[in-house]
């Protein structure tokens, strides 16, 4: 069996009945990697899909939305934001400003203006669900697979919560 849309052309099935469609993304001057991925393709939609295309195509402002909420997580000393940030200080000491691409003083600021967008995975069965359907991933240092955050969106682009991997 096999699912068809204009934007991920032919997602056929593997044996179990899932479905896996992967494409790197340029975004500025990073290369993205977006997954979409479904345990079963019976439960995927083409809403499910659209709404899939309209967030791959709006890289950008997804990645715009998913910073700024990082930063409004800055106000809260237990939030995950704030404790990735002391982490990679604690972790990099000196050497974390050879990874800030701009220095403004606000350390905080910096380091998530200095996160890359590593990528995107989007649960195309949590259409509507209030389980996350997309994850996006940044890491500061992109060789540190295990130091990210993650950021969940819901079907309609809204940030759900900001958490490391850990």
């Amino acid at each position: 069996m096999a699912i068809e849309h204009d934007f991920f052309g032919l997602l056929e099935s593997g044996p179990d009945g899932s479905i896996f469609w992967s494409e790197t993304v340029e975004l500025g001057d990073q290369a993205v990697t977006v997954d979409l991925t479904a345990p079963d393709q019976d439960d995927v939609s083409q809403a499910a899909l659209d709404v899939a295309a309209a967030m791959v195509s709006s890289l950008e402002a997804l990645d715009l939305s998913a910073r700024n909420a990082m930063v409004s997580e800055l106000d809260d000393r237990t939030s995950e934001v704030t404790e990735y940030i002391l982490q990679q200080q604690e972790l990099l000491g000196d050497d974390l400003e050879s990874l800030l691409v701009d220095v403004s003083g606000d350390l905080h600021i910096d380091v998530i203006r200095s996160l890359q967008f590593m990528s995107m995975t989007i649960l195309a069965d949590e259409h509507g669900g209030t389980d996350p359907f997309a994850v996006l991933e940044y890491a500061l240092d992109p060789e540190a697979t295990d130091d990210v955050l993650l950021v969940n969106l819901d079907s309609d682009g809204s940030v759900l919560s900001v958490t490391s991997a850990d």
